[in-house]
């Protein structure tokens, strides 16, 4: 079988069995992102938990010191005077009953969902179209509030929103390949930080286990813990 330049390149500098320092990996995941478009750099969290128990899933949403450059386009179900809060505030998307009903027919032109309190027994009933895409409201990640100005500030700035899968593995995007390594390796050490603070009181031992960092088509590279701490 053939090996493509780039994996040879890969085979070349990674050692597999190598734990690195947090800004050796920065840097050589940088390295090895394409130069075709601005990679996203990403960490992968092995946490200490048990993943089968519902008390034991960990979740949440942060700001990163150094916000992923992303066009966020938000939608806010509100209404009344919230409708024009929102539009101030600047939602891409906003509406009452008329954006339920929108959304119920399979038009979804937005990133990320916010809602006021009020509307949620209406938005309730998407939950079948915006739960399997990750864009249901929720309290515990701050999208289901009357502060709407400044979860759309929050949104719209890169927050970074995290859980749990199956295996018990976080993923984030902490970065981007045009970033500074100082810059990212300030995300990866504020993130490690808050996600420690998300241990839940179920779960016994070691919380973070193991870190990974990689570019969107890199190699992931085991990263000391001590290093990001």
């Amino acid at each position: 079988m053939k090996i493509s330049k780039k994996q040879k390149n890969i085979n070349k500098e990674v050692d597999k069995n190598k734990i690195y320092n947090v800004s050796e990996a920065v840097e050589i995941s940088k390295r090895l992102s394409s130069k075709k478009f601005d990679e996203s750099i990403d960490v992968s969290v092995v946490l200490g938990i048990d993943a089968k128990k519902t008390d034991q899933l960990v979740r949440g949403v942060l700001s990163l010191p150094k916000g992923i450059s992303k066009e966020i386009r938000v939608a806010v179900f509100a209404s009344g005077d919230d409708l024009e809060i929102a539009k101030k505030s600047g939602a891409d998307v906003y509406g009452d009953d008329d954006l339920v009903e929108k959304v119920k027919s399979g038009t979804i032109d937005f990133d990320k969902c916010v809602s006021t309190p009020e509307m949620m027994a209406k938005v309730g009933s998407l939950g079948q179209v915006l739960g399997p895409k990750g864009l249901m409201p929720n309290p515990k990640l701050g999208t289901v509030t009357k502060n709407i100005d400044d979860i759309i500030k929050k949104i719209k700035t890169g927050q970074t929103e995290f859980k749990t899968e199956k295996s018990g593995i976080v993923h984030a995007t902490i970065g981007k390949s045009s970033f500074s390594d100082n810059e990212i390796v300030k995300n990866v050490k504020f993130f490690y930080q808050e996600l420690n603070k998300t241990k839940p009181s179920t779960s016994k031992g070691v919380f973070i286990k193991r870190i990974f960092i990689n570019s969107t088509m890199g190699p992931g590279l085991q990263v000391d813990l001590t290093s990001v701490i």
